[in-house]
């Protein structure tokens, strides 16, 4: 995707974000000046999560039969999503509501893991398997392609909820349906095929097929964590972790025309997928960079790291970092990872650091982080999929 021209650049305007750090830009923003917090080693053991703090759903989702019909992921999904509106402020005004674009990362939703455990435990008793299989398939699980709840629901809600009635798009495909959100929402934009969009996604660490899934693969971490540039001597490993993170992206003359503030602009988001063979990574993330490259200020720069912790990949991007030199913080050493959203929350923790003019410190103790001292004026986010999908983006401060 080329850079956006000055005619057509997209504004960040609006900011939801929620996880284990907080609620809210500002909360985040705080939270980053502080040691990472301890992950939860006692829900799930041993593996290490990053829970959500806790909400007051109702702030977001008034209606108790709005908030029931939900699960876990959505409730939150939908609670970022009124708080990016609310921040862009947009939330109520159904006239630029029914106008707002919509475009939603996000994964195959959660299982009913109760009829899930029955059907399981009755199959090994039947002497008709495959008889039960089929009327416990029509008569007990949801009936969807998933056998579990639509990715396309968490759309649907905050439509239902705070009247979001534009065009709609949900994209599944891990972390790179984070970035083609983002992606997406900025081309259109640029292209005049937009003019205001709601973008992001939601994970919950207490989706247990999901969490299965990713300890059945080896990605996530077992025991007390380490400092995160650490982790890979000890084989690496990510910590899962509730976020939601939803961002109000907008052409810059529609935001003047309101009035609106923006946190940043972003200038360019690629995304490309590469193989897993030994320095595919670095010749990939060089590749992305080439191309923002004449763009990027040799004072002021900085970059958020999506970095999963699993090996080798994040050594890889380490290694890549490292030859060019720029100051690095890994979000994941706070935040966790939540795969879909996790682009979005790295592009909206950018937005917030560039719009007070400086990055937060680091808590590294491998020496790779540094600190900055300089103003900051540009952000690149990186993000290396968890198994696959690459990709990056170019923000920077307006003014």
């Amino acid at each position: 995707m080329p850079m956006a021209d000055t005619a057509q650049e997209t504004w960040i305007t609006g900011v939801g974000v929620v996880s284990c750090l907080g609620e809210g830009p500002q909360a985040h923003w705080q939270a980053l000046h502080a040691p990472p917090p301890p992950a939860n080693l006692t829900t799930w053991p041993p593996f290490a999560v990053h829970p959500l703090v806790a909400l007051d759903i109702d702030k977001q989702v008034p209606k108790k039969g709005d908030q029931r019909q939900m699960e876990a992921w959505q409730r939150i999904g939908t609670y970022a999503a009124g708080l990016a509106l609310e921040s862009a402020g947009i939330k109520g005004n159904a006239d630029i509501l029914a106008r707002t674009d919509m475009i939603i990362s996000a994964s195959g939703g959660e299982r009913d893991t109760t009829v899930d455990t029955q059907i399981l435990s009755e199959l090994r008793a039947s002497e008709r398997p495959e008889v039960l299989l089929n009327e416990r398939l029509m008569n007990d699980l949801r009936p969807t392609l998933f056998l579990s709840q639509l990715s396309n629901l968490l759309a649907g809600n905050i439509s239902i909820v705070h009247g979001v009635t534009g065009s709609s798009r949900t994209f599944m495909g891990e972390e790179s349906a984070g970035v083609d959100a983002v992606r997406v929402a900025q081309a259109r934009i640029a292209a005049g095929q937009s003019k205001i969009a709601l973008i992001g996604g939601a994970t919950s660490a207490d989706h247990v097929s999901m969490l299965l899934l990713l300890i059945m693969g080896r990605h996530v971490w077992r025991g007390a964590l380490k400092p995160f540039w650490e982790r890979a001597a000890a084989g690496g490993g990510m910590a899962f972790g509730s976020l939601g993170a939803f961002l109000v992206l907008e052409e810059k003359q529609h935001a003047m025309a309101r009035g609106a503030k923006p946190f940043a602009r972003i200038c360019a988001v690629l995304s490309r997928r590469a193989k897993r063979v030994p320095g595919a990574i670095e010749a990939v993330l060089d590749e992305l960079w080439e191309e923002i490259s004449p763009r990027l200020q040799t004072q002021g720069l900085a970059v958020l790291s999506g970095a999963t912790g699993i090996e080798p990949v994040t050594t890889e991007e380490r290694t890549f970092l490292a030859t060019r030199g720029v100051v690095t913080r890994a979000t994941g050493a706070h935040l966790g990872h939540a795969v879909e959203p996790q682009f979005p929350m790295n592009v909206a923790l950018g937005a917030i650091a560039l719009q007070q003019g400086s990055l937060f410190p680091s808590f590294d103790t491998s020496g790779f982080e540094r600190a900055m001292d300089a103003p900051l004026r540009q952000v690149v986010v990186t993000s290396i999929g968890h198994l696959r999908g690459e990709g990056l983006a170019l923000i920077e401060a307006v003014g």
